[in-house]
């Protein structure tokens, strides 16, 4: 019995190391090199940010308030779906916030009209 408590210990070691391994290996990978995408973001500054869609979990963006998020995505109380937004004007970067459009019109559709 001694035998498979051991050989269950180092099955599970092994299973750690493997998935701990893995998730390093995807995060360094994902990290190191940017995207063509990223390095267009952040040589054309804001023209990128209004392509972004409008999920549900929203965040902030680089020059970004409430009011141009409110205007693009069509929610007009962002402040009171997120009780964490003491002032509206500290808005920044990296914020995460709820939104929830009642626009049915997304900019695609306006486009194809």
């Amino acid at each position: 019995m001694g035998s498979k408590n051991m050989l269950a210990d180092s099955a599970s070691w092994y299973c750690a190391i493997v998935l701990l391994s893995l998730i390093l290996l995807v995060s360094i990978r994902e990290s190191s090199i940017p995207k063509d995408e990223d390095v267009s973001t952040s040589v054309r500054g804001r023209s990128r940010l209004h392509d972004r869609p409008c999920d549900e979990i929203y965040v902030v963006g680089e020059g970004e308030t409430l009011h141009t998020i409110s205007d693009k995505c069509g929610d007009p109380f962002i402040v009171d779906r997120n009780p964490h937004i003491h002032d509206p004007d500290d808005v920044f970067p990296g914020l995460v916030i709820k939104i929830i459009s009642t626009n049915t019109n997304t900019k695609n559709n306006l486009m194809k009209t």
